[in-house]
């Protein structure tokens, strides 16, 4: 059948528009198999990375079989050469020697692979009414009613007295117990009911409870605590206390799963930020020589502002980039002031529940791809690096060359909120910066849902900065 020629309308509306198509109505046969297999191997990632600690254990192993080595003072740093370096077990950082010297600048994806959670108190354990619990300081924003009578598994490390240490994974293994935070039952929960949503749950109320069988033959107080030590001692060695030099964390006791008749979709928790902590070390992996280092930052401690020794605010990463650097001659400032960083972490998707407090023209949308977030911050783009137009004219001009699908998105409609991301921290270094990253639905709750597509052209659109800077 003979094409109709188009009319002059239909030229300009085409030469002029921006015309946002579903990423699956523009998606090839060979990026759809390739999707599927990529979306496999990170709902692994996310299964067996359940904590930051965790995440960097994950980390090493795939950068080792790929053939990274651990990066140390002194060693040379030659083009094809692969390092990585881990901060304290929480951070880690990698690079692949790029042919052109550092002093060119270098490509970085930097990310993070904290999520909120459950913090247990420095001393715990408890016993109240014949039930024992662990009281918990909840870590990261995060909406407390969406904790409460939903499986938890117990992740961590404990460093006892004589610094030895233990790690833990309750929860994880077919026939390991479970845990929760009760909840009022609705015959009881008229008065709590009235209370604002942020209100009806109070932080000292997420308690988790761990047992109720005292332990026998005891006439002492506390014997359902005691029970519970002793189970922890025959296990451990810990004695009381020795909570008091762990890090213990409740996360979600969810595994990653496809969502919807389709399977179009994934639904974990901590897809914030793993989900771009796994395109940023994927696309990495995948890196062979490139023109100018890659580099890939996985920081700690984003969701409580990217603070201490394994934030994105810790000279950790200057110190590394700067070993980096003496290994060629280079200073650290020269290397920085040519380099380029894609802060990549999750936008908010638009989701159509709550439409109100979206601009629906600006909103990232799931299989719409990668979405850049030129600012974020809140109240006047307070707390934000907001990149400049030359910036994303680059990264805009580097993912169409390399056939990603990508969005331009906000987070949030115009004083409904806000958020912020590593990226300004990064630009605080003299290093050019933007946010880019997969649309997320439900962001910070137990079980957030992200969309295939997104998540695989985010690898993609890391995999072309890497190459392209």
């Amino acid at each position: 059948m003979e094409e109709k020629e188009k009319t002059p309308a239909q030229l300009r509306r085409e030469a002029l528009l921006d015309d946002r198509k579903n990423g699956y109505d523009r998606l090839t046969p060979e990026d759809e198999a390739a999707m599927q297999s990529y979306c496999e191997e990170y709902k692994k990632f996310l299964d067996a990375a359940k904590t930051e600690r965790e995440a960097v254990d994950e980390v090493v192993r795939l950068a080792q079989a790929k053939g990274f080595v651990p990066f140390t003072r002194g060693m040379s740093a030659n083009p094809g050469d692969k390092f990585y370096r881990v901060n304290r077990g929480k951070a880690i950082m990698l690079a692949v020697i790029g042919d052109k010297p550092l002093a060119d600048g270098v490509s970085i994806g930097a990310a993070h692979i904290d999520s909120p959670r459950l913090d247990l108190k420095p001393e715990p354990l408890y016993e109240d009414s014949e039930m024992a619990f662990l009281k918990t300081h909840y870590y990261g924003g995060i909406r407390k009613y969406q904790w409460v009578t939903i499986p938890l598994e117990l992740h961590g490390v404990i460093v006892k007295k004589d610094g030895s240490t233990v790690k833990v994974a309750i929860g994880t293994c077919p026939g390991d117990p479970l845990f929760t935070v009760d909840d009022l039952l609705p015959h009881l929960g008229a008065e709590q009911s009235k209370k604002p949503l942020g209100e009806a749950i109070p932080g000292e109320s997420l308690n988790i409870l761990v047992g109720s069988r005292p332990f026998k033959d005891d006439d002492g107080s506390d014997r359902v605590k005691l029970a519970i030590l002793d189970i922890l001692n025959q296990k451990y060695g810990l004695v009381e206390a020795d909570f008091i030099s762990a890090e213990l964390e409740a996360v979600p006791a969810f595994r990653a799963s496809d969502i919807g008749f389709d399977r179009s979709l994934i639904g974990a928790y901590g897809q914030d930020d793993r989900v771009c902590a796994y395109a940023s070390l994927a696309a990495l992996l995948e890196t062979e020589r490139p023109a100018h280092t890659a580099v890939c930052m996985l920081a700690d401690k984003e969701e409580i502002g990217s603070e201490g020794v394994s934030g994105m605010k810790s000279a950790a990463f200057d110190t590394f980039m700067s070993d980096l650097c003496d290994a060629q001659r280079v200073a650290l400032k020269v290397c920085y002031e040519h380099s380029f960083c894609l802060s990549s972490d999750v936008t908010a998707a638009y989701d159509p529940n709550f439409a109100s407090v979206y601009d629906k023209y600006n909103a990232a949308r799931v299989n719409y791809g990668m979405g850049f977030c030129k600012y974020t911050g809140a109240r006047g783009k307070s707390g934000a690096s907001d990149a400049s137009a030359e910036v994303v004219g680059f990264v805009r001009r580097t993912l169409d060359d390399a056939g990603v699908i990508w969005q331009m998105s906000e987070l949030g409609a115009v004083d409904a909120g806000g958020g912020g991301t590593v990226a300004v921290y990064m630009a605080e270094r003299d290093i050019d910066t933007l946010d880019a990253g997969v649309p997320v639905l439900s962001m910070h709750s137990p079980f957030e849902t992200t969309g295939k597509l997104d998540c695989y052209m985010t690898y993609k659109g890391m995999k072309a900065v890497y190459q392209a800077h």
